[in-house]
């Protein structure tokens, strides 16, 4: 892929809707991985679905858990995704074979979980109501400290190069932890204009500069440094370089996020499914795209290296890109773009060999030999490579997934022959090991997280909190009740009938 060809040299933001992704089940969450080729979404009923994006196509569909996905993410190779259902369980999967390679349950509804960006052994946790928790893939944890032992409500992301942890609290304080001994590094308030504090709903960071935004409830969202935050240390005052909101309608934001270079911010309305694009550096808003009306969005991604956005609302990912506009004038610039036939009058000297009536040159240009182009030799893509990281790292990347035909009906001559004895066939695949490795992988150990003073009996966002009360309404009983009061009815009915039925014979037998 050559990304010096996917530029545009005009605006780098969507501007249109581009099609849906239907993941036959409803979807709930998304994430992208580092090279933007594949998309995974998590569903309602417990898949996660991975999408090919330039082919817009199913890739493999895991069947993840039981109950609904809520977060999603990638690790820095792509070779593994992490996953947190509503059942208060996260796993992490490989994504080529499809299969959990480690399982974990939290006492808590989990809201967000996130791997390092630079370690995969490594990955963070936001359970409902409770501390941060920076959990280690052999299964030991530490809770991240808080501010104030009271204030619970935590959010929590781990900064570009997954040096320090960022958490806020509903009191508008944001901490910045040290991930190798959980130091306090820095720390600021988030204060309103009357030096109200606000409660922070998310923090998100960008994959390309130092820049973080953050989401509060009053409805404006806040772009910083992060080096700025670290020279301020602690209980310093940074300033916002951007304080980005909806004057008019004073819309809550669902969710935000950074474009892939970092230039743009993009965040969806928790109201209706409407994205609104901000340019960091000015701080205008430069366009806003609707959805269908009606909808609540879910979630928003916006893609590593390309101007395309993918939303969900209603259970389907929508894709927003560019319009594809053919310009054909790049081919040749003395090209022109004709509406109707035109007559084409030729020159005279249009098709000669030589032309005799040009002008002669006064300075001749020296023919220059052909240069040798190399094809062999591949160069990082910058927008790929950081300062601190190996170009190993990016050779193990997966970025594509092999897809393998499903066969219903095999054809013959598919698989053993059938002259050829059975003994001779399980020769060349012993049974014995390959059943005891699938036995292996059936029997996944979970490992039990223990959270003092955790909530346990606590209801997860997106599940509805009715579901509980339901058993606890006597529906069944008074369907009964209604079934029994009316066979009796039907049996008063029937015995009047009767009744009615003899005193008729009665008196036509008087008359006769």
């Amino acid at each position: 892929m050559n990304l010096e060809l996917l530029e545009s040299f005009g605006q780098n933001f969507p501007e249109e809707f581009d099609g849906a992704l239907d993941c036959i089940s409803l979807a709930v969450t998304c994430a992208f991985n580092k090279r933007g080729t594949l998309l995974a979404v998590g569903c309602n009923d417990g898949r996660v679905v991975i999408w090919d994006f330039l082919t817009r196509g199913i890739a493999k569909i895991v069947s993840a858990h039981v109950h609904p996905v809520c977060s999603l993410s990638w690790n820095r190779s792509g070779h593994k995704l992490l996953s947190a259902s509503t059942d208060n369980t996260v796993c992490i999967w490989d994504i080529m074979t499809g299969e959990s390679e480690y399982r974990y349950r939290f006492p808590s509804p989990i809201l967000k979980v996130q791997f390092n960006p630079r370690s995969e052994n490594m990955f963070l946790v936001c359970p409902m109501k409770h501390a941060a928790v920076l959990v280690s893939v052999e299964g030991s944890h530490s809770v991240v400290p808080l501010d104030d032992e009271s204030d619970v409500n935590i959010v929590a992301a781990f900064d570009r190069r997954g040096k320090y942890v960022y958490t806020g609290n509903a009191k508008g304080k944001i901490l910045v932890l040290s991930v190798d001994n959980l130091e306090l590094a820095a720390s600021f308030r988030v204060t309103t204009g009357t030096s109200n504090t606000t409660a922070i709903k998310s923090i998100e960071f960008a994959r390309r500069g130092d820049c973080f935004l953050v989401n509060t409830a009053d409805r404006v969202i806040r772009v910083y440094e992060s080096g700025e935050v670290l020279a301020c240390g602690r209980d310093g005052e940074p300033e916002p370089i951007q304080r980005l909101q909806d004057l008019v309608n004073k819309t809550m934001w669902k969710k935000c996020c950074f474009s892939g270079d970092g230039e743009f911010i993009c965040a969806g309305s928790a109201r209706q499914h409407a994205l609104y694009i901000w340019e960091k550096s000015v701080g205008n808003l430069v366009k806003i795209l609707h959805g269908t009306k009606g909808e609540l969005l879910l979630d928003v991604v916006w893609h590593p290296v390309r101007p395309i956005i993918a939303s969900i609302s209603s259970g389907v990912v929508s894709i927003w890109a560019q319009p594809q506009v053919e310009n054909w004038s790049a081919f040749a610039p003395d090209f022109k773009e004709l509406d109707e036939n035109v007559e084409y009058e030729e020159r005279e000297s249009e098709f000669d060999q030589e032309d005799e009536d040009r002008s002669p040159q006064l300075h001749p240009e020296t023919q220059e030999d052909d240069e040798e182009v190399d094809v062999v030799t591949v160069e990082p893509i910058a927008a790929f490579c950081s300062s601190d990281e190996d170009q190993a790292d990016d050779e193990e990347a997966l970025m594509y997934l092999p897809i393998s035909p499903e066969i219903d009906e095999p054809e013959e001559g598919w698989g053993p022959l059938h002259d050829q004895p059975l003994e001779e066939s399980n020769l060349k695949r012993p049974p014995s090991s390959t059943d005891h490795h699938s036995t292996k992988k059936k029997k996944l150990k979970t490992v039990e997280i223990e959270l003092q003073d955790a909530p346990k009996d606590e209801c997860h966002p997106l599940l509805n909190p009715r579901s509980k009360e339901k058993p606890q309404q006597p529906k069944k009983t008074g369907r009964q009740k209604t079934h029994k009061s009316g066979a009796g009815s039907e049996g008063k009915l029937h015995h009047r009938s009767k009744h009615r039925g003899e005193k008729m014979r009665e008196k036509y037998h008087e008359i006769l």
